[in-house]
């Protein structure tokens, strides 16, 4: 990949909305990989954006148009805006990065991308559950890429699950590694932690109470068809990744049916691992010999995931080679639901994800009951109308939803997909 990008004549056009922590990486990657140029940035803070800018020693232009921002570009500038649709409507951008933390917006510049013939890569996890279906439709409609970004756990796991499927083994569990667990955090609790890795509250929130792994795991899920055997998975507490053969019983839960689950604590930190199976004897003598044990069933893990930094491949995987790492091929799958963190009253709006009323566990879809249960990712702004008991599953006839039409309209066409 390298070499191909050394050899093309004209830099592939990218554009970067959300320019908070994650997509100042992005920025800064683009800036340092041979063949990848990032022409525009957006942010709902055009003074972050335009700290973004100055920080890289960009020559830019604050634009506030489609026109300025296509002047800016064709003579040589990085437009900034505070719009991103700016960006995802610009025919001079060729790969869009959608990096902000909001869902509603976040699902409307990924659409329009779409729209205006964009490859979509997605750093926004939450935009890639809930309406990754349509998504994934309006991309093969256009004949474009969308793809989740690499770098975070998902598509990290999923380069593992590629290489050893390419070793004849069948896959077991598609499996993360969480440090530290608790589903009732919220925003202020947070502070000194979020303060000390520099992240907005409501996503250092998210990371803690585990809705954010849940929907990672979703996505791995419905990329390649897998289920959950509980909902929120097994996740017991390690000390290593090594353990998960004393902690999970295998022999008994792999009934030909790959799952997702992940371990809790263990080293190493910020590492995803998977499990397959083979049972030929003269592998199994090999594998013996290589020291990964006595099998059926073997570990493969990776010990790190650096989220921005590996980012760049998929950029030019989806517009070089017209290829996704990861996209919800599968349709839902599963799904991320809203439960109570604490008592709820009648009246109260929800905040969704990294909030202080809800975290999200996953289930297999349709949801694990008869009644439609309500997806975290669309659980804000919207307002209850009965009571509801803390760590009590919350449904969609339990809100009042008018005032997030935007979100459950693109879940619509997403669930449309989904069939």
């Amino acid at each position: 990949m390298l070499d191909k990008l050394k050899r093309l004549e004209k830099n592939i056009s990218v554009g970067i909305i959300g320019m908070g922590a994650m997509g100042k990486g992005l920025y800064y990657q683009c800036s340092i990989t041979p063949g990848i140029e990032c022409k525009a940035i957006a942010d709902i803070n055009i003074d972050r954006a335009v700290k973004c800018a100055e920080w890289l020693n960009k020559k830019f232009r604050v634009v506030e148009n489609l026109r300025q921002m296509n002047e800016a570009i064709g003579r040589g500038y990085v437009a900034v805006c505070q719009d991103g649709i700016l960006i995802s409507q610009c025919e001079l951008i060729e790969v869009l990065i959608e990096a902000t933390n909001t869902i509603n917006e976040g699902g409307l510049f990924s659409e329009t991308s779409l729209m205006y013939n964009k490859h979509l890569v997605l750093m926004n996890a939450e935009v890639d559950l809930i309406f990754g279906p349509y998504l994934l439709d309006l991309a093969k409609k256009n004949s474009l890429v969308y793809t989740s970004c690499d770098g975070d756990q998902h598509g990290v796991i999923k380069h593992l699950i590629d290489d050893l499927k390419l070793w004849g083994f069948d896959l077991v569990t598609a499996g993360n590694i969480k440090g530290f667990l608790d589903r009732y955090s919220n925003p202020t609790k947070i502070i000194p932690e979020a303060d000390k890795r520099n992240l907005d509250y409501k996503m250092a929130t998210a990371y803690t109470d585990g809705t954010k792994l849940n929907v990672e795991m979703s996505l791995v899920a419905n990329a390649l068809g897998l289920s959950t055997l509980i909902p929120g998975m097994h996740g017991p507490e390690a000390k290593s990744v090594q353990e998960v053969f004393q902690l999970l019983d295998f022999n008994e839960l792999y009934k030909g049916k790959p799952f997702v689950d992940y371990i809790l604590g263990a080293e190493p930190g910020g590492g995803v691992f998977a499990i397959g199976y083979q049972d030929n004897e003269y592998q199994t003598s090999m594998l013996s010999y290589y020291k990964l044990g006595n099998g059926p069933f073997y570990l493969f893990y990776r010990p790190y995931h650096l989220c921005h930094i590996e980012s760049m491949f998929c950029v030019a995987d989806a517009y070089l080679n017209h290829k996704s790492l990861l996209q919800p091929d599968h349709g839902f799958q599963t799904n991320v639901y809203a439960y109570a963190k604490k008592n709820l009253k009648k009246g109260e709006v929800l905040d969704g994800i990294g909030g202080y009323l809800c975290y999200g566990m996953i289930e297999n879809f349709p949801a694990m009951n008869e009644k439609k249960s309500l997806p975290i990712c669309i659980a804000e702004n919207v307002v209850l109308n009965r009571d509801v008991k803390k760590d009590e599953k919350i449904y969609m006839a339990d809100v009042d939803f008018s005032s997030n039409q935007i979100g459950f309209d693109l879940y619509s066409k997403a669930l449309d997909c989904s069939i």
